[in-house]
């Protein structure tokens, strides 16, 4: 009979036993956020299908959608924690396909200055409130714990930031 993988607190154990001298610390949190996240992945992945963006386009379109001005590349990878090369990529997608526009900037001829058209804040206006009526059903079980929840991964955040290096 088959049998349940190991815990993340098991599999750390089994590390350390195998390998004394590695410092397998993190991967209780790491597993977590990873369970966390593809959790996530699972509930907005239905709302999505045949969609004519990702939710990884759109996420990168919710912060254009109310920006009051053009953005650059640069501040929309550190905004999401993204690699500027990632970004660069999903946004040339975004714009082959007419969900945003990249102007040259005139200060500075190496970034772009990026805006949401008028068909991308559409499908932003159609798609995001869905995804969030998802979100709300999926942390409604939080209650009175959701704001030391994020004051713990807004702490995550700001250690995590402080030690990746900018691309």
């Amino acid at each position: 009979m088959p049998s349940s993988p190991p815990t993340p607190s098991e599999v750390r154990t089994r590390w350390a036993e195998q390998n004394p001298g590695l410092d397998t610390s993190p991967m209780e949190v790491v597993a977590l956020l990873k369970h966390a996240t593809g959790l996530l992945g699972r509930a907005i992945e239905p709302l999505y299908a045949g969609a004519p963006l990702t939710a990884p386009e759109i996420d990168m379109l919710i912060p254009l959608r109310h920006a009051t001005e053009p953005v650059i590349a640069r501040r929309l990878a550190e905004r999401l924690g993204l690699s500027r090369a990632g970004v660069s990529k999903t946004l040339a997608k975004l714009e082959q396909r007419g969900f945003i526009a990249r102007t040259p900037n005139p200060a500075d001829r190496r970034a772009a200055l990026v805006t949401i058209t008028e068909s991308g804040a559409d499908a932003v206006d159609a798609l995001f409130p869905r995804q969030l009526a998802t979100e709300v059903e999926l942390l409604a079980g939080l209650g009175e714990d959701r704001e030391w929840i994020l004051k713990a991964l807004s702490r995550l955040v700001e250690v995590m930031e402080s030690r990746v290096q900018r691309d």
